[in-house]
């Protein structure tokens, strides 16, 4: 009888200590909301950053004056340490602006056309060709030389729009951006053209990088907006012997010596581990890179500010890391997950924001064991009233990816990802498309996240 009532007891007290937490849980959670919605102060500083430093591709003077910013906003927030790391990044320019041309018989059409990221340029007097127009990869090789020697192929498959997640949808339709130009070389193509990698029909090329393959010759690429794409299309079922015009005036520089910045808030408990919170610095140079990855950046550093406005001491270092070079090359990625290593860090979570900065919706996870992600689904019931009904494995970000192999779980940010291929590596990434309080329920999403993470690893 004595050892029932003990066991009775036991178990009402584990069972009042568990509610206990979660009220208390909860009642941190609304703090955290209450606070980042009512003294937010991402928004503004997401201002400073499109607005007055602008463009940011790596090695360029907007990159270095985005270190020299971030830097100076950390130190006046008065974080436990501020730092730089060093990392050498590529270093490639645009030139002037590029022009294209669809030359049907005596018809010449300007269309909307930009470089892709690591391309070469064009001829000083442009290419002037005719165009295969293909699908994928396979398509082109079936054509092959016969068809496409001495001609642009043109990469004209768009983003299947039946996927509910447009980053799927993207994912399935960038082997043509990525590897395009390489593929169209070994056919004996003089240029590759491809469309848009855009959720929408606009007038708004989007660039993105590409890679050049050892021992293929190098072709000039580009990309044309999805209406340019869909009119060069039409054109070309009415008159298959067309010519397409483009030039630009792109080259790779040598490497440039950049940073990541970090910030970070020492742990009470166990300050040699680690909890990383991060976006990108980095931007493309077409406009302010305002979602992507301003908005990540500014959320990140929110996380630090709410935790020390709101009095909550962390058991282990919580960091804010604005990696450098996430758009074409993941330096600054590589380059913290080495000095992790060097320096025997133990990073338990890294969470990245880099899709926008739209409406939460939950959180990627990659890594860990089972038991983890059991440990992490019990956090739903305390974030499932601020949106985050999206919590289960997923992907984590391409800055973190290097701590995958220290053990490191990946998290990644998952805002609603309806609206971000609008403006993704285009001109109107700007900081007016970019809502106030669905930055700020980011930030007070993963701020939210990162706390419950401490509290019960």
């Amino acid at each position: 009888m004595k050892k029932h009532f003990l066991l009775v007891t036991t178990l009402l007290s584990l069972s009042l200590g568990t509610a206990h937490a979660q009220k208390e849980d909860s009642l941190t959670i609304r703090k955290i909301y209450d606070e980042v919605l009512e003294h937010g102060k991402s928004y503004e500083w997401l201002r400073q950053l499109t607005s007055e430093v602008g463009p940011r591709l790596s090695g360029s003077k907007g990159a270095e004056k985005a270190v020299i910013w971030a830097k100076d906003l950390l130190e006046k927030q008065g974080f436990d340490r501020v730092f730089l790391q060093e990392v050498m990044v590529p270093h490639w320019v645009r030139g002037k602006k590029e022009e294209a041309f669809i030359l049907n018989n005596k018809q010449k059409v300007a269309v909307p056309l930009v470089a892709l990221g690591g391309s070469v340029a064009t001829p000083a007097k442009g290419i002037t060709a005719e165009v295969v127009e293909v699908h994928n990869f396979q398509e082109l090789r079936a054509l092959g030389e016969d068809k496409c020697k001495g001609k642009i192929v043109f990469f004209n498959r768009p983003m299947d729009a039946k996927k509910i997640s447009t980053f799927e949808a993207y994912g399935g339709a960038g082997d043509q951006r990525r590897s395009g130009a390489n593929e169209a070389a070994k056919v004996g193509a003089i240029g590759m053209i491809v469309r848009s990698l855009s959720s929408t029909l606009n007038d708004h090329p989007h660039t993105g990088s590409m890679v050049y393959a050892t021992g293929v010759p190098l072709i000039p690429a580009a990309a044309i907006s999805t209406n340019a794409a869909e009119l060069l299309s039409k054109s070309l079922k009415e008159n298959p012997s067309l010519q397409f015009y483009f030039k630009q005036n792109c080259e790779t520089l040598p490497d440039v010596l950049s940073y990541n910045v970090v910030g970070e808030i020492k742990g009470t408990e166990k300050p040699d581990e680690f909890i990383v919170v991060g976006g990108h610095l980095d931007s493309w140079d077409l406009a302010e890179g305002a979602h992507d990855d301003g908005t990540g950046c500014v959320q990140s550093i929110e996380v630090l500010r709410l935790m020390k406005n709101l009095g909550i001491k962390p058991r282990r270092t919580v960091r804010a890391v604005l990696f450098m070079n996430e758009e074409n090359g993941v330096k600054g990625g590589q380059k913290y997950a080495e000095l992790a290593k060097q320096n025997n860090e133990k990073h338990l979570f890294a969470i990245e924001s880099d899709a926008g900065g739209f409406t939460p919706r939950g959180f990627g996870i990659q890594g860990g064991s089972a038991n983890d992600l059991t440990k992490i689904l019990t956090f739903k019931d305390l974030l499932d009233p601020y949106g985050l009904h999206e919590i289960g494995k997923g992907g984590g970000g391409t800055d973190i990816g290097p701590l995958a192999p220290l053990g490191t779980i990946l998290i990644g940010f998952k805002p609603d990802s309806q609206r971000y291929f609008e403006y993704h590596h285009t001109p109107i990434d700007r900081f007016e498309n970019v809502n106030q309080r669905e930055l700020e329920l980011g930030a007070a999403s993963m701020a939210s996240l990162i706390y419950l993470l401490d509290k019960n690893f």
